[in-house]
C-alpha cells in the first residue's frame, strides 16, 4: 500500500514537473521575442538581404549576400511578408524589415510548439502515456541554451528541427506498422525529405542513417523497407534537386559555400582544434567567452551549447570592448558551464544506450527507432567535424551549437531512455538526477534570457 502511494506520488510529481518545464520554456521563448532583435543574430544582415532579393532569384549571388549558398525555404516566409508590406501597405524597406523580423520570431515560436507536438506523438507510438520518458526528454531540452538562441535569431535550423520531428514520427509509424506502408506514406516521407533538403545543407547529415538502417533490420522486412526508402528519397530528390543543380551550374558545386574548401586533411586544423586539454582549457570553467579559445572545437562547442561563448545573445554582439557587464557575465557563464556538466554527462550516457541498442541482435520496435537516432547522432556529429576540417577558420567562428542544433535534439531521445532506465532500476538515483537537472535549469535560467543591449 505504502509502495503504491509512493509510486502515485512520484507520477504526479513527474507530470507537474513536465508541465512546469514546458511552461517555462514557452515563457523564455516569448520573453526573447520581445527582448531580442533577430538583426543582432549570426550573419543577420546577410539573411535579411537574402529574403529581400529572393523574389528576384537572379540577384541571389555572392555580390548581394554572402549567404547566397543557403537553400531558400527559410527565406520564403519573410520574403512574402516583406513583399506584402511593400506592395500593399506601401511602407519603406526599413519599416517592412521591422515587420517581418517580428513575424519570423512568431513563426519560429509556433514551429517549436509543433516540433514538441510531433516529439510527443513519436513517444506515444512506443511508450503511450509514459510521462517519465517524456519528462527525461523535456528536462534536457529546456536546458539547451543554444535552443533558445536558435529560435530567437533568424535561423534555417528551426526548419530542420520541425521537419525532422515530422520525419522521425513518420519513421516511427513505419516501424510500428512492421514496415507495411501505403502510397501516401512514402509520399509524405518524400515531401518532408525534399523540404529538409531545401531548408539547410546540414539536413543532408540526417539522410545516410535511413540507408544504413537497412543493415540492422530483420531479413523479412528489408525488401519492403528498401522500396520505401527508394520511393521516398526519389520524391525528395525531385522536390529539391533544382536548387542544387542551380548551385552546380552557377558555382561549380552541388553544395556551394562562402569559403573555399581545402580538401579533407586533418592538418587543415591546428593541433589546438583537436586538443581540448591545452593551457586555455581552464577558461571553460573560468571565462568561457570569446576570444579565450583559439579555435578549440570541444571547449567552444560546449561553452556555446550551455552558455553564450560568441556573445550574440546574453551580453554583446561584435562589441567585446563595450559589452555590458562582460566580466561579470563571464563569471556567471563559467558557473553555467560547471553545473552543465550534469546534463552533459546525461547526454553522453544516452549515447552508450544508443550503441548498446544498435548492436542488439533482437530489437523491439523502440530499439529500431533508437538505432536510427544513434546513427543520426553519429552522422550529424561526424559530418559537422568533416565540415570544420574542410573549411577551417582561424578563430573557430564556424563552431556554433546553433549550426548543429539537430544533433542535440537527437541526443535527447537516447538520454530520455537512459533516465527511464535509471528510474526502473534505482528510484533514489533517478530522483537525484531530477533534482540536479532541475537545479541546473534554475541556475542557468538567466543565460537563456537575452540581456542584449
Amino acid at each position: 500500500m505504502l509502495t503504491n502511494l509512493k509510486k502515485i506520488d512520484l507520477e504526479i510529481f513527474e507530470k507537474i514537473l513536465l508541465y512546469v518545464l514546458i511552461i517555462c520554456s514557452i515563457f523564455i521563448l516569448v520573453y526573447n521575442i520581445f527582448n531580442y532583435d533577430p538583426i543582432e543574430g549570426y550573419d543577420a544582415d546577410a539573411h535579411f538581404v537574402y529574403s529581400e532579393i529572393l523574389p528576384k532569384l537572379d540577384r541571389l549571388n555572392p555580390e548581394n549576400t554572402y549567404e547566397y549558398f543557403n537553400p531558400p525555404l527559410p527565406y520564403v516566409f519573410p520574403a512574402v511578408v516583406g513583399t506584402v508590406c511593400e506592395k500593399i501597405f506601401s511602407q519603406d524597406l526599413q519599416s517592412c524589415r521591422n515587420t517581418y523580423r517580428f513575424s519570423i520570431q512568431i513563426l519560429q515560436f509556433f514551429m517549436f510548439i509543433i516540433s514538441l507536438y510531433f516529439y510527443n506523438k513519436t513517444f506515444e507510438l512506443f511508450k503511450p502515456k509514459n510521462i517519465p520518458i517524456k519528462l527525461g526528454f523535456v528536462i534536457l531540452l529546456v536546458l539547451l541554451t543554444a535552443n533558445y538562441k536558435t529560435y530567437a535569431m533568424f535561423r534555417g535550423e528551426t526548419y530542420i528541427i520541425l521537419l525532422n520531428s515530422i520525419l522521425l514520427y513518420r519513421f516511427g509509424r513505419l516501424v510500428k506498422n512492421s514496415f507495411k506502408w501505403s502510397e501516401i506514406d512514402y509520399i509524405i516521407f518524400g515531401v518532408v525529405i525534399g523540404l529538409l533538403a531545401l531548408s539547410r545543407q546540414w539536413a543532408f547529415l540526417l539522410f545516410p542513417p535511413y540507408f544504413l538502417m537497412y543493415v540492422f533490420l530483420k531479413k523479412e522486412v528489408k525488401s519492403s523497407y528498401l522500396k520505401f526508402i527508394i520511393f521516398s528519397f526519389s520524391i525528395g530528390f525531385t522536390i529539391s534537386a533544382w536548387w542544387y543543380f542551380r548551385s552546380l551550374f552557377e558555382y561549380g558545386s552541388f553544395t556551394a559555400f562562402n569559403m573555399s574548401a581545402n580538401g579533407f586533411s586533418f592538418s587543415n586544423q591546428p593541433l589546438s582544434f583537436y586538443n581540448p586539454f591545452n593551457s586555455e582549457a581552464s577558461f571553460v570553467f573560468t571565462k568561457p567567452i570569446r576570444s579565450n579559445f583559439s579555435n578549440q572545437f570541444l571547449p567552444i562547442l560546449y561553452s556555446d551549447l550551455w552558455g553564450d561563448y560568441w556573445g550574440y545573445f546574453s551580453f554583446t554582439s561584435n562589441k567585446l570592448d563595450t559589452g555590458r557587464n562582460q566580466l561579470l557575465i563571464g563569471d556567471y557563464l563559467a558557473r553555467v558551464n560547471i553545473v552543465s556538466l550534469i546534463p552533459s554527462i546525461t547526454l553522453l550516457a544516452g549515447l552508450r544506450i544508443g550503441y548498446k541498442t544498435l548492436v542488439l541482435k533482437v530489437k523491439s520496435n523502440f530499439d529500431i527507432f533508437n538505432s536510427l537516432i544513434f546513427l543520426s547522432v553519429l552522422s550529424s556529429f561526424s559530418g559537422y567535424v568533416w565540415f570544420l576540417i574542410m573549411y577551417p577558420s582561424y578563430n573557430g567562428n564556424t563552431i556554433k551549437a546553433v549550426y548543429i542544433i539537430q544533433l542535440f535534439h537527437l541526443m535527447l531521445f537516447l538520454s530520455a531512455v537512459f533516465l527511464e532506465k535509471i528510474r526502473i532500476y534505482n528510484r533514489k538515483l533517478y530522483m537525484l538526477f531530477l533534482f540536479l537537472l532541475t537545479s541546473t535549469f534554475i541556475h542557468n535560467f538567466s543565460a537563456m534570457l537575452s540581456h542584449y543591449q
